[in-house]
């Protein structure tokens, strides 16, 4: 058991944890719900609301993007429509928080591409994302960013990349036509 010794630093360390996240994401997106200076509780609040309004990129497209870096998406808009919730844990190592961190930094570059119209905001690697094995190995490729940079989006990927199993769903379609694969009720009954 954790014990309160064990407990008290497990709660430092998420602290610790969100803050230090906090501090290198706050150039780069807003920060909602901080504190006495400037400090978060147990996690950070990244608003991308007024992105959304300026560039069209939506939370859908940040946290499809971060599976092309390897990673799960964080929360989305909860507690707040149109935002990321990031807790990163108490055991969770710096140097996956940071190759976190790079991971949103880039993204804000790939923001700011279709902000300054390098890429349209229905074909850029936030909107297509995630990218599959498929998707970058097809003989056709007719989007306006390379494949290179859809299928590594960051240098350290080419030694080990998670490659998703399938491109963005329909999400909304989903929603709206519930398909159950479970047992009926009746299946578990004694």
């Amino acid at each position: 058991m954790m014990g309160a010794h064990g407990l008290q630093s497990a709660t430092a360390h998420a602290l610790l944890s969100a803050n230090y996240m906090a501090r290198r994401l706050g150039d780069h997106y807003p920060v909602l719900y901080s504190g006495r200076n400037d400090l978060v509780a147990h996690e950070c609040i990244l608003d991308l609301r007024p992105i959304t309004k300026a560039t069209g990129v939506t939370v859908d497209d940040v946290a499809k993007r971060l599976i092309d870096f390897g990673f799960h998406a964080p929360t989305m808009s909860f507690p707040v429509a149109g935002t990321l919730m990031i807790e990163p844990t108490e055991s969770e190592p710096l140097a996956e928080i940071d190759r976190f961190c790079d991971a949103m930094i880039a993204i804000r570059g790939e923001i700011d591409q279709v902000a300054a119209g390098v890429w349209p905001a229905d074909d850029n690697p936030l909107h297509n994302a995630p990218h599959t094995a498929e998707d970058v190995t097809a003989d056709a490729w007719d989007h306006p960013y390379p494949r290179s940079l859809a299928a590594w989006p960051a240098a350290s990927l080419r030694l080990a990349k998670y490659w998703p199993p399938v491109s963005r769903i329909d999400g909304a379609y989903g929603d709206r036509n519930l398909m159950c694969s479970c047992p009926p009720v009746e299946a578990f009954a004694d």
